[in-house]
C-alpha cells in the first residue's frame, strides 16, 4: 500500500473519495453575509482543520453541511447526496453519514459510557429501542464495546460519564460518533475545553480514525499549533471566505497572524 507523509506521521493513502464537496455556499443572518461563497473538498482518509477567528463563519459552515442551518446559495454533497435538496426522510438518512462532535461534550452524565456510545446507533434503532438503555440490542452494545475500546477507553464503559475527566469525555463523544458508523466527522471545537495534554491526545485520535478508518474528519479548531501537528491540511478562514487550503508545512507565520489580525 502507497504511503504519505503527513503532520501526523506516516499514514495509508486512501482513494481519494470525496466524502464532503461544499461549493459556493452562502448564508446570511439578516443583513450580515456569514459565508461568502465557500469551497472546499473532504476526501477518505484525511483531517482537515479550520481555523479562524471568532465570527468568520467556522462554525456555520459546518451546521450548514449538515442541515441544521439552511444555506442561501450553493451546494454540499456528502457522501454523493446534495443535502441542501433534501427533505424529511431523505434529509435524515442522509445525515447518519456524518456525525457531529461539538465544543459542548454532550454526554448523559447519569449514564455510563458505554451507554452514551450507543447512542450514537439511535438512526439505527427502532423507536422504542431508543426510548430506553435497557433496550439497546446486543448489536448495538457490541458495536459500542469496539468503539470504546478503539478510543481507549473500554475499562471506563460502565463508569457515569458525569465522572469522567475533560479529556475521557471527549473520547467518549469521539466513540459515539464512531458507533454512528459515519463516513465524516464533523467537530466543531472538539478541544476548547481541554487541557493542552489532552487536547494533543484528542487531535491525535481525530487524525489516527481518519488516517486507518477512512473517515472523513473535519476540524474547527482555534489552536494552529494543534491543525499544523496534526493536520493534512489546513484552511484559513476570514470574513466568511476561505483565504488559504495548504498542507501543513506550507503555512505560513504570517498567514496565520493574518487570520486574527483584525480582532486585536
Amino acid at each position: 500500500m502507497a504511503v504519505q507523509a503527513t503532520a501526523a506521521g506516516v499514514a495509508p493513502v486512501w482513494a481519494q473519495e470525496a466524502r464532503l464537496v461544499v461549493e459556493g455556499l452562502h448564508k446570511s443572518f439578516g443583513q450580515r453575509e456569514v459565508l461568502r461563497g465557500v469551497d472546499l473538498a473532504l476526501a477518505r482518509g484525511e483531517l482537515v482543520a479550520v481555523l479562524g477567528a471568532n465570527g468568520c463563519g467556522k462554525s456555520t459552515l459546518l451546521r450548514c453541511a449538515i442541515r441544521l442551518l439552511d444555506p442561501d446559495r450553493g451546494s454540499v454533497h456528502l457522501m454523493g447526496q446534495d443535502v441542501a435538496r433534501l427533505q424529511g426522510a431523505a434529509l435524515r438518512r442522509a445525515r447518519r453519514e456524518a456525525a457531529v462532535i461539538f465544543q459542548q461534550i454532550a454526554l448523559v452524565r447519569r449514564r455510563s459510557a458505554l451507554d452514551n456510545v450507543c447512542a450514537g446507533a439511535l438512526g439505527q434503532m427502532t423507536l422504542g429501542q431508543s426510548l430506553h438503555p435497557r433496550l439497546f440490542g446486543s448489536a448495538v452494545r457490541a458495536r459500542a464495546t469496539i468503539a470504546l475500546t478503539r478510543v481507549g477507553m473500554l475499562e471506563y464503559a460502565w463508569q457515569p460519564a458525569g465522572t469522567l475527566s475533560g479529556g475521557q469525555a471527549q473520547r467518549v463523544a469521539i466513540a459515539r460518533a464512531y458507533c454512528q458508523q459515519a463516513s465524516v466527522i464533523l467537530a466543531d471545537e472538539p478541544v476548547s475545553a481541554l487541557d493542552p495534554r489532552a487536547a494533543d491526545d484528542v487531535m491525535a485520535l481525530l487524525a489516527d480514525l481518519a488516517h486507518h478508518e477512512g473517515l472523513g474528519v473535519l476540524a474547527v479548531l482555534h489552536q494552529p499549533d494543534l491543525a499544523l501537528r496534526h493536520c493534512d491540511r489546513v484552511l484559513g478562514m476570514r470574513g466568511g471566505e476561505i483565504v488559504f487550503d495548504k498542507p501543513p508545512a506550507a503555512v505560513t507565520a504570517p498567514e496565520i497572524d493574518g487570520l486574527y489580525a483584525h480582532v486585536r
